[in-house]
């Protein structure tokens, strides 16, 4: 009977290489964590691959070895180990452990000579082994039992394969390595000998060193570079050259009393695995693990134990036969997923409904979630509603499921009509998770519902708490916050193309898959505000800004804005003529046609025909056809990268725009509406999707057009308000320069001021080039630019760029005040905050690593800017949107942008909206300088801004 092979892993090698060539990798604390999944991922990759072999996981143990009696500088030259890495060895052996596989450290010896040993026993025995590594020096235990794969790679080497990577078999592989040495290992070798002469004295003389000592005499005439002194140098180096080889030297006899068998990997310690990922914050691994948990771990049913309709034939038919809106007597009375957090229940009868809604009329907050047939808030269709009221206790609406054989639902305007004024309740507090998509399906059902009273959103708790600490989807909050996986949307519907809308989802799987959604949004609350209710100043930003802005973007959203389909139609196609005539001109300067969207065939002009430089290189170690790259070549002012980026960028807007934007019109409106995102940027600025508004170009001539093509209807005006500076208005009310201070309040044009302080010139005899160095400065220092970025992007030395920062913070003490104090407080914090306590979080402030920490130092100076931005502009919304409904006047916030509201306002009511929106966002917030808002008008959003 054949064995399966041992498998042998190296972990002190893979731990090194997935170090140094894997991306870092910090949770939110700081935690380095990148080697260790690196590692594991591996670990995980090879245990698929021999499910059935016995399994061990070798490290260096800690202390020196007998090599290093044999040679006191062996491994001297190796660094210590990174800070960065050296606090990950702990937490992968104790993951290796808790996943059953046998760990193995011996003191004295490597993990080489642990592997060898364990190898040269199996191969005796005539048992295959399988050694997964990445070491060279491995390549000598190679023979006809043996064999090494590289599982970063996939490289495989067996004694052909040793012989094609090296040019010799295993048996010379530790005389390679004693002629040439090891730099990493600090294994001499002899002096002047590399591979290529390793290699020649090897294959040329026919043996290893024994072979070459013996016959030295035949060296000179070798083909090798320097054979006639070689000789002589090997003589000279011979103790070496042996000490060099018993350095080299894998040990095969380290007494380890092990019987293979016993390293089949055990069980898997899921407790401690759960408590190891969520450290690590291995959040899918985590989330996996608790699916494959038992109940009594993970205790919500799978969607398979959801046995909710037991009936026996005779009920199903009574069910088909009833009245519509009528559930079959008898039929569905047993209709109830049991837990063991409590009940889960699908209403199909009356008198469940009646008792559900005397719990919700009695319940002092209740949760609420919608059920509906697609992800567009402004075209899905509603399909059920599930609530709860306790944790654990949660019940199903179904009013749309159509699929063959459905059991009969109540009526869904029957159902919306009854909740109406519950849900429309401003006194009845509600828990919603991302509850704004909630209110648009409910505003936009057959019966609508302007639902009130939301006090509280676990999505934007979760945001407020810890913008950066994970996402904040349903799925991430229970697996975080309530260590539960939750059903997964595939699980019910499938995936892909043959992926259900939720109305066809049978209702054993939909009910307790919607139920759950009501019952975890209901505990997340009281996870996440326990952890609020004791940070007034995060409970302050989620009560006064996020919460009250929740209705008036799900109001933007459903008025939308009115699109020209005809203009962008025109558009589309001038921008196509221009992309014909761009490839022209790029054949044309190239001297062939070729295909612009291929990095490969534009590697080949730019690099070989061409003869571009090289200014960096893809993991592959290609050429970078990057946009970075072109950029930079387009700077340097060769001709086609100029094409190309201007191909790119017409090209960008074409399909992202004036193609896509017809196509994203909603036929019920005939407007575009965008969904806008609270909980995703950092920062708290809000970000927009289908379509992203945002990242509309405005400095382009082509960008300006696309905002032409937002109109205003018949009889109405856009108005588009803007803050001037904001950012920098801001950094003067933190920094509390004088001279800043004195620019703003004195209405200067802040760049032309900046320009004449660092320049040394009056105030109007500041050059037009001195006032764009000036803004970048400006700018510059806000976002955390170096000298040498800001040099790049002025066009002046690195020595210049250096000399007019130092200029700038001799005039504006207080900025570099505010920076070094800003750093200061982000290091011992952790954190740093918005004038209106908003908090971001930087886990990399405190890093090791040099480049993660001033990443984080940088943000930690510019993000109380643009937070606080964000925080001012959300509060103008609010103020905005609850003047135009006191006020009923026919004004109405079509988009937000930026820094910038865009209204639309009937003809005759332009000049009091203008006055009165001006009033209200410049009062937003209390700054030291003003708040300067500009308002422009328009029959477009162009025009308008």
């Amino acid at each position: 009977m054949s064995r399966t092979p041992l498998v042998l892993v190296d972990g002190s090698s893979y731990l090194y290489r997935a170090f140094h060539a894997l991306p870092p990798l910090t949770t939110s604390k700081g935690l380095p964590t990148g080697a260790v999944k690196g590692v594991l991922n591996m670990l995980k990759s090879l245990r698929k691959q021999y499910p059935d072999s016995p399994f061990a996981v070798v490290f260096d143990a800690k202390g020196g070895t007998f090599r290093d009696e044999m040679f006191a500088e062996y491994k001297a030259n190796r660094p210590s180990m990174p800070d960065d890495l050296r606090v990950q060895v702990e937490p992968l052996h104790a993951s290796v452990r808790a996943q059953g596989f046998p760990l193995l450290c011996v003191e004295g010896v490597e993990a080489d000579d642990v592997i060898g040993t364990l190898a040269r026993q199996c191969a005796g025995e005539g048992r295959d082994v399988v050694i997964s590594t990445g070491d060279k020096d491995m390549a000598q235990l190679v023979c006809p039992h043996v064999t090494l794969v590289n599982t970063m790679t996939g490289s495989v080497y067996d004694i052909d394969g040793v012989k094609a990577k090296f040019g010799v078999g295993p048996e010379l592989i530790i005389d390679y390595l004693a002629l040439m040495g090891d730099k990493v290992d600090n294994i001499p070798g002899v002096p002047g000998v590399g591979e290529k002469t390793a290699l020649g004295l090897l294959v040329g003389v026919g043996g290893g060193l024994d072979v070459i000592y013996a016959n030295l005499d035949k060296v000179p005439a070798l083909p090798i570079r320097g054979a006639k002194t070689l000789a002589a140098k090997l003589e000279e180096h011979r103790d070496m050259a042996y000490l060099s080889y018993a350095l080299a030297t894998i040990k095969l006899d380290v007494p380890l009393n092990i019987e293979i068998e016993s390293l089949h990997p055990g069980a898997m310690d899921t407790p401690a695995l759960l408590e190891l990922y969520a450290e690590l914050e291995f959040k899918s691994w985590r989330d996996e693990l608790l699916r494959q948990t038992p109940a009594a771990a993970n205790p919500v049913p799978s969607v398979a134990d959801a046995d909710l309709f037991a009936l026996q034939p005779s009920a199903t038919a009574l069910v088909e036969d009833a009245p519509v809106g009528q559930a079959a007597s008898g039929a569905v009375a047993e209709v109830a997923v049991a837990t063991t957090q409590g009940d889960y229940q699908c209403i199909l009868e009356q008198a469940q409904f009646d008792t559900w809604l005397e719990k919700l009329k009695s319940a002092e907050l209740i949760a609420f979630d919608t059920e509906t047939t697609g992800l567009d808030a402004q075209q899905a269709q509603l399909v059920g509603l599930s609530f709860a009221v306790k944790a654990g206790e949660a019940a199903y609406i179904p009013v749309a499921h159509s699929y063959m054989g459905v059991p009969n639902q109540l009526d869904r305007d029957a159902v919306l009509k009854a909740l109406k004024p519950i849900l429309e309740d401003p006194n009845k507090a509600k828990v919603g998770q991302h509850a704004k998509y909630d209110i648009n399906i409910l505003a936009n059902a057959s019966t609508p519902i302007r639902v009130q009273g939301v006090a509280f959103d676990t999505m934007l708790e979760s945001y407020v708490l810890d913008s950066t600490a994970t996402r904040h989807d349903m799925d991430s909050l229970a697996l975080k916050y309530l260590d539960h996986s939750t059903i997964r949307f595939e699980d019910i519907a499938g995936k892909g193309a043959k992926q259900l809308t939720f109305d066809q989802i049978d209702l054993a799987q939909a009910a307790p898959y919607a139920a759950e959604d009501a019952d975890v949004t209901l505990r997340l609350h009281q996870q996440l505000w326990a952890k609020l209710a004791v940070e007034p100043s995060l409970v302050k930003v989620l009560h006064d800004i996020e919460m009250p802005l929740v209705p008036v973007l799900a109001r933007i959203e459903r008025q939308g804005a009115l699109v020209d389909a005809n203009l962008l139609g025109l558009q589309s196609n001038e921008l196509g003529e221009k992309l014909v005539a761009l490839e022209r001109q790029a054949f044309a300067i190239a001297g062939e046609e070729f295909n612009l969207a291929s990095p490969k065939q534009l590697g080949v002009i730019l690099y070989e025909k061409l003869a571009l430089p090289i200014i960096s290189k893809t993991a592959k170690g290609q050429p970078s056809t990057a946009e970075a790259v072109l950029a930079e070549l387009a700077e340097q002012d060769f001709e086609l990268p100029k094409v190309l980026m201007q191909y790119r960028s017409l090209s960008k807007l074409k399909s992202t725009y004036t193609d896509r934007l017809p196509e994203q019109i909603n036929p019920r409106t005939g407007r575009i509406h965008t969904s806008y995102h609270q909980a995703v940027a950092a920062t708290g600025r809000l970000s927009s999707s289908d379509p992203n508004l945002q990242n509309i170009p405005i400095r382009s001539a082509e960008g300006r057009r696309i905002r032409q093509a937002f109109v205003a209807p018949k009889g109405y005006k856009l108005l588009a308000a803007d803050y001037s500076q904001i950012e920098l208005r801001i950094m003067a009310h933190l920094a509390q320069d004088p001279g800043l201070l004195d620019a703003f309040r004195h209405d200067l044009d802040v760049h032309r001021a900046t320009a004449a302080e660092v320049f040394g010139v009056a105030l109007d005899e500041v050059s037009t080039e001195q006032r764009r160095s000036a803004k970048a400065i400006n700018f510059g220092l806000i976002y955390g630019m170096s000298a040498f970025g800001l040099a790049k992007q002025i066009g002046v030395d690195r020595k210049q760029s250096q000399a007019y920062i130092d200029r700038y913070f001799a005039r504006y003490p207080g900025v570099l005040a505010y920076m070094e104090r800003t750093r200061e407080q982000a290091a011992q914090q952790g954190y740093v905050e918005t004038l209106f306590g908003r908090r971001l979080y930087l886990p990399d402030i405190n890093a090791k690593n040099q480049g993660l920490r001033k990443g984080a130092e940088r943000t930690a100076i510019n993000a109380p800017m643009q937070g606080t931005a964000a925080d001012i502009i959300k509060r103008a919304m609010i103020a905005v949107d609850a003047w135009l409904s006191e006020s009923g006047l026919d004004a109405k916030v079509i988009l937000q942008v930026h820094d910038e509201l865009v209204l639309e306002v009937r003809e005759d009511l332009v000049e009091q909206v203008r006055e009165q929106i001006k009033s209200l966002m410049g009062s937003a917030a209390e700054l030291a300088v003003p708040l300067l808002v500009e308002v422009g008008v328009g029959d477009n959003w162009d025009e308008a801004h």
